[in-house]
């Protein structure tokens, strides 16, 4: 990891900004304003606009709307004082640390303020989120669905008990067995009521549904080609190809983080550490991706995307799929 660091992207703003063109528009510069590239484009060089000022480095001018722009504008990055090369770097860190990285750490490790790198380890986390647009499974095919409880107090499933201050969240994982890529969902509780409508939106309907014994996916299951459950409360965990393990091995990089590197995860921030995880086991090197495969994908994932402050700090409203 350390040499990797040691590439110029890492250590040069210009070089940083270089590569991140390339990642955000293999085409060629794109205005984020109305969309024209190529010819419709012009790079802004040395000095100009009012009273001779420089223009920013990076800085392009489309010349349908007028509007100016740089390589970080309509992205997480937008309006950020932090250098690029900075930004890639924690990126790079982020993305190549199986268990997550604590915010101290990384402020060690960036020499940005502590306040800063929280912000900016929660944007980088919305370049990680991935979109859902095909469903999981399908004809054939087989699908597992178990859910855990992230806390640190003592829970039964499909309840939520507290003790003191803390409160146990329940995440929903899914993993897909022939692509072996999960999706996650944070949810204030684990019902039928709550799960349908994420299987239902998330599983083909052709799909075979493998869970444990919970009663609450037994309405659930109905809905698709087969359910085949495993008895954990016996101590069962394989039933002829039946069983949830894949899941149960997310849940324990999961948890080792939470419980390990993070410490506490709030309610409100939940839904984006798990897509954090889910990123990283989505493109782990046993599917291919290597750490720098990772960064690249980050990098193209930040266009499109922005988080503010503010928002980050208020309590979100009921989370759909």
């Amino acid at each position: 990891m350390l040499a990797d660091l040691n590439s110029p992207i890492f250590q040069d703003d210009d070089v940083a900004r270089d590569w991140l063109e390339q990642q955000i528009w293999p085409a060629g510069p794109t205005c984020s304003h109305c969309g024209s590239f190529g010819e419709g484009v012009t790079r802004m060089f040395g000095t100009g606009g009012v009273k001779g000022t420089k223009h920013r480095p990076g800085c392009f001018q489309c010349n349908a709307c007028r509007g100016q722009f740089t390589v970080a504008t309509g992205t997480v990055m937008e309006r950020s004082h932090i250098p690029l090369h900075i930004w890639l770097k924690a990126m790079y860190l982020l993305s190549a640390s199986k268990k997550g990285m604590s915010t101290h750490q990384l402020h060690r490790m960036l020499g940005v303020s502590l306040k800063s790198t929280w912000f900016l380890m929660h944007r980088i986390r919305e370049a990680m989120r991935e979109p859902y647009f095909a469903k999981m499974g399908g004809r054939g095919s087989s699908v597992q669905a178990d859910e855990t409880f992230i806390g640190r107090t003592t829970t039964r499933a499909g309840e939520r008990r507290r003790r003191g201050y803390q409160e146990k969240e329940p995440v929903l994982t899914l993993v897909d067995e022939d692509t072996k890529k999960a999706r996650s969902f944070h949810r204030p509780e684990v019902n039928a009521a709550t799960l349908k409508p994420i299987l239902k939106e998330q599983i083909d309907a052709a799909s075979w549904l493998m869970t444990d014994d919970a009663s609450y996916y037994d309405p659930v299951g109905k809905d698709y080609r087969r359910h085949f459950t495993v008895n954990h409360s016996i101590g069962e965990y394989v039933s002829g190809g039946t069983t949830t393990n894949a899941c149960e091995n997310y849940f324990s990089i999961l948890k080792r983080a939470i419980n390990g590197v993070y410490q506490h995860v709030s309610a409100t921030h939940l839904k984006r550490y798990v897509g954090e995880f889910d990123f990283r086991y989505n493109n782990r090197v046993g599917l291919g991706t290597d750490d720098m495969g990772r960064t690249e994908k980050v990098a193209k994932g930040a266009a499109g995307k922005r988080l503010t402050y503010r928002s980050t700090r208020r309590q979100p409203e009921a989370e759909t799929p």
